[in-house]
């Protein structure tokens, strides 16, 4: 494991040392980025996804991007927003809205993007393709799939559900679908979620279905940034990182992406609970408000995300 100590202010690398037995080990599927707080895991994944919108923009005057919504993005849209990007050569598609939901509903995934997001980047974006809730559901899919279809999306910003979703395709996933929107009818578990992050007063409140963006048109991405924190998601995140790819659990399929990074604090991280790294690299030592503290499972992943966050941080 390479512990890693990032000053923000500087951009400067310091304290990376990894052994020799442990650069021979294979690398994770899917590489992971372990954090000791949210906020910060919110942040580096953010200034990772912006240096590789930047890096897009850079190679084709332009950029396209998914982004999620959700607790567990709330820190990394914050972040994202106020990136040194030109917004105005993006265009930017969500993962999902309720069927028959308004904008203005505080559960409602466009507003929650328009006010944590939309409304805060400047330049102003090129287009955001939202999905419309109150249209006919299938109608809203044909309307959308028509536009996705001939775009390249560079990078998703997608989140990990209590029940291994990735955005409302719940367990057992449809992974054979190439349709990019389809309609789905949400379980249980993904409507107590919804209820217990407080979005709704009561279950019977929380819809039954939703327009989501396929698992196929999600793992089509160039790159995949993903943000999971909290406790709540260690059994899905060791699921995906450690379990066999299968349609009930939907977020094992990012195994099986060439560029997906996982960014974990340390409650999600079920080896983190378990071993307490985080916690001991914490303990020892007093950290600066500015020194930032991770863990890169992989020196391939290191040489990778740092030079990038390094210079998105400059």
């Amino acid at each position: 494991v390479c512990v890693l100590h990032q000053n923000f202010r500087k951009g400067a690398l310091s304290g990376c040392a990894m052994s020799e037995q442990s650069a021979k080990q294979a690398p994770a599927a899917v590489q992971t980025c372990v954090s000791c707080t949210k906020t910060l895991n919110g942040e580096l994944a953010a200034r990772y996804g912006a240096s590789l919108i930047q890096e897009a923009i850079a190679k084709n005057g332009e950029a396209n991007i998914i982004l999620a919504t959700g607790a567990s993005q709330l820190e990394m849209l914050q972040v994202l927003a106020r990136q040194p990007v030109d917004w105005s050569r993006v265009t930017c598609f969500h993962l999902d809205e309720y069927v028959n939901m308004s904008s203005d509903h505080p559960a409602s995934f466009v507003g929650y993007l328009q006010q944590r997001f939309a409304s805060l980047v400047q330049p102003p974006l090129r287009n955001f393709h939202f999905v419309n809730g109150q249209s006919d559901p299938t109608e809203e899919c044909r309307r959308l799939n028509a536009i996705i279809q001939s775009v390249a999306i560079d990078v998703a910003f997608i989140g990990i559900g209590e029940n291994g979703h990735l955005a409302f395709n719940d367990p057992p996933c449809d992974s054979a679908t190439k349709q990019p929107f389809i309609v789905v009818t949400l379980d249980e578990a993904c409507r107590r979620q919804q209820l217990g992050e407080g979005w709704f007063p009561t279950l019977a409140d929380v819809p039954t279905q939703a327009i989501s963006m396929s698992m196929h048109q999600i793992l089509k991405s160039k790159h995949i940034v993903c943000t999971v924190p909290d406790s709540r998601k260690a059994t899905a995140v060791k699921a995906c990182v450690e379990g066999s790819v299968t349609d009930s659990m939907p977020c094992s399929h990012l195994q099986t992406h060439p560029s997906a990074v996982l960014f974990l604090d340390k409650v999600s991280d079920v080896d983190a609970n378990q071993k307490n790294r985080a916690s001991s690299v914490s303990g020892k030592v007093r950290m600066p408000r500015l020194l930032f503290f991770t863990e890169c499972r992989s020196t391939a992943f290191s040489e990778m995300i740092l030079p990038r966050v390094s210079l998105s941080l400059s």
